[in-house]
C-alpha cells in the first residue's frame, strides 16, 4: 500500500483513541467496528445491556485494537466525569469523541411532562456538551467530535417532540463548538440519519411504517448503520479537514420527499 493511502486509511487512524457514547448496540456499535477496522483503540459507554456490552467489547479487541467498556449514565453529570476520570487512566489523549447515545420519551407535547423533557435533554443535549468540554482537554493535537443527529431535528414527526426539539440543540451546539473549539484544531460536525434499519424503530409509534420507509429512499433500501458509520470516519480522517461545523444528511434522499 503507498503512503498517500496509508496516510488516509489504516495508517492514519492507527494507535488514535476514539470515545464512542452508547457505543455497545445499533448505529454506536457500527461506529464503533468502524473506526476500529481502521486501527483506532475504543473506548464506549452503555447503560443498561451488559450482555451487548460484553459482545461488542469481544467483536473490537478481535480487531486487534484495545477496547474499553464503561457503564455509566450519562444522564447524571458526575456519572460523565467518572468516565473521564477512567479514561485518562488508561490514555493521556483523545483523537476522537462520538456523541452518540441518546434516549427518548415518545409522546406529543401535549401529553409531555417536565420529568420527560429533563430526562431527554439531559442525555440529548447536555451529555454531548459535557463530553466534548472533557474530550477537547484531552486533545491537545487536535480531535474530531462527531454528533449523531436526527431528521427529526427538521422534519415533524408524529410523537417526537421531545426527542426532536433535543437534536435541533444538539445540531445548534454543532456550530457553536466548531467555532469554539477551532483553534485547539478539534473539527465539529454532525451525521444525521434518516430511518436506520435497527432496533431502536421498534421503540417508535408506527415502528412498522418506518421500517417500510426504505421503499421511499432514492434506491428502494434502508439506511443501515454501516452507512452511517462510513461517513462518520470520513469526517474523522484527514479529507474532511475542510468540513467543519456541517450536518451531514444520510437518508438515501427521503428528505427530499414533500
Amino acid at each position: 500500500m503507498s503512503d498517500h493511502l496509508l496516510d488516509r486509511g489504516i495508517g492514519y487512524f492507527k494507535g488514535k483513541v476514539a470515545l464512542v457514547t452508547g457505543g455497545s448496540r445499533g448505529i454506536g456499535k457500527a461506529i464503533a467496528l468502524e473506526l476500529a477496522r481502521l486501527g483506532t483503540n475504543i473506548i464506549f459507554n452503555y447503560f443498561r445491556s451488559h450482555n451487548d456490552a460484553l459482545q461488542t467489547q469481544s467483536e473490537i479487541e478481535e480487531l486487534g485494537v484495545s477496547c474499553i467498556r464503561v457503564k455509566a449514565h450519562l444522564g447524571e453529570s458526575s456519572k460523565i466525569m467518572e468516565m473521564f476520570e477512567l479514561i485518562r487512566e488508561h490514555h493521556k489523549s483523545l483523537d476522537i469523541l462520538v456523541n452518540n447515545a441518546a434516549s427518548g420519551v415518545n409522546r406529543p407535547a401535549t401529553e409531555l411532562e417536565e420529568k420527560h423533557w429533563d430526562w431527554v435533554f439531559a442525555i440529548n443535549a447536555k451529555a454531548p456538551w459535557l463530553c466534548a468540554i472533557e474530550a477537547a482537554k484531552m486533545m491537545d493535537d487536535g480531535g474530531n467530535i462527531i454528533n449523531i443527529t436526527s431528521l427529526g431535528s427538521q422534519k415533524v414527526l408524529p410523537d417526537y417532540f421531545s426527542v426532536g426539539t433535543s437534536k435541533a440543540a444538539l445540531e445548534a451546539m454543532t456550530r457553536y463548538l466548531a467555532v469554539e473549539l477551532a483553534p485547539k484544531n478539534i473539527s465539529v460536525n454532525a451525521v444525521s440519519g434518516g430511518f436506520v434499519d435497527t432496533k431502536a424503530l421498534d421503540s417508535f409509534p408506527g415502528g412498522d411504517k418506518m421500517a417500510l420507509s426504505g421503499e421511499n429512499t432514492l434506491l428502494g433500501e434502508m439506511v443501515t448503520a454501516e452507512d452511517i458509520s462510513k461517513v462518520v470516519s470520513f469526517l474523522c480522517g484527514p479529507d474532511a479537514r475542510m468540513i467543519r461545523g456541517q450536518v451531514i444528511v444520510v437518508d438515501g434522499g427521503i428528505s427530499l420527499s414533500p
